[in-house]
C-alpha cells in the first residue's frame, strides 16, 4: 500500500511539474544569452552543473557556503537562445543546468564537486526520478584544463571508493554557452514551496543534501 501510494505522489507530481512547465515555457520568451556575460567581481568565479531538474539544483547550490548567485538555465546544446519547451522537447541536445558564481576563498571548486554528487544520482544514464531525457542529464561543464583535471580525479576517486552502488556516467565536457532560463524559473523552489512536484521530489532531495552537506551550509544569518 505504501509502495502504491508513494508511486501516486510521484506520478502527480511530475505530471503536474510536466504540464505547468509546458504552459509557462509557452507563453514566455527565452532569456537573453548576453545575461551570462553580465560584470563578476574579480574575486569570485563561476561553475557549471547539470543534475537533473535545476529547480532543485539550483535550491542545493543556493544554500552552501561562499556561493554568491546560482542561475538556472540551458548548455550542452547546439540551439541559441533555446527555450524550455525546445530543451524539454530533447532535441536540442541541452541539459536543464545551473550557474554558480562563488568565492572560491570560502568554497572550493572540490566542495562544490562534493556538493554536485551529493545531489543527484551520478549514476543513472539521461535520467533523475521522474524526470527522464538527455535534458536531465548529469554533467559537468569544465572551463579551465585545472577544472576538468580536477573533476577527472574526484570522479575517479569516487568511482575507486565505490561510492555509488554502481559506475558515474556523469559527463565531463567544455562549457560553450549557458543560457539563462525564463525568469519562471529562476528560485522556483523558493517562490513555489506547495507545487506538488516540490513536495514529493524535490524537497527530499534537499533535505538529503543537507545532511550530507552539514558544516558548510550557510547559516541563516548568511
Amino acid at each position: 500500500m505504501r509502495l502504491l501510494l508513494f508511486a501516486f505522489i510521484l506520478l502527480f507530481g511530475f505530471t503536474s511539474c510536466a504540464q505547468s512547465r509546458k504552459e509557462k515555457a509557452a507563453t514566455t520568451p527565452s532569456a537573453s544569452a548576453t545575461q551570462q556575460n553580465q560584470k563578476v567581481p574579480d574575486s569570485l568565479a563561476v561553475a557549471t552543473f547539470a543534475g537533473g531538474c535545476f529547480w532543485c539544483t539550483e535550491e542545493a547550490a543556493e544554500k552552501l557556503r561562499g556561493v554568491y548567485d546560482v542561475v538556472s538555465g540551458y548548455t550542452g546544446g547546439s540551439t541559441k537562445n533555446p527555450t524550455y519547451e525546445q530543451v524539454s522537447s530533447g532535441l536540442t541536445g541541452h541539459a536543464e543546468a545551473v550557474q554558480i558564481t562563488y568565492d572560491p576563498k570560502t568554497v572550493t571548486y572540490e566542495t562544490l564537486l562534493e556538493a554536485f554528487f551529493a545531489a543527484h544520482d551520478p549514476t543513472t544514464l539521461n535520467r533523475q526520478g521522474p524526470d527522464e531525457g538527455t535534458q536531465y542529464r548529469s554533467a559537468i561543464f569544465y572551463r579551465t584544463p585545472e577544472e576538468k583535471a580536477m573533476i577527472d580525479a574526484y570522479i575517479k576517486k569516487l568511482n575507486t571508493a565505490r561510492a555509488f552502488q554502481a559506475p558515474i556516467v556523469t559527463e565531463v565536457a567544455a562549457l560553450k554557452e549557458f543560457y539563462p532560463a525564463e525568469e519562471e524559473h529562476q528560485d522556483f523552489y523558493r517562490n513555489n514551496p506547495n507545487n506538488p512536484y516540490m513536495r514529493a521530489v524535490s524537497t527530499p532531495k534537499v533535505e538529503k543534501f543537507k545532511k550530507k552537506m552539514e558544516g558548510k551550509l550557510k547559516t541563516d544569518n548568511e
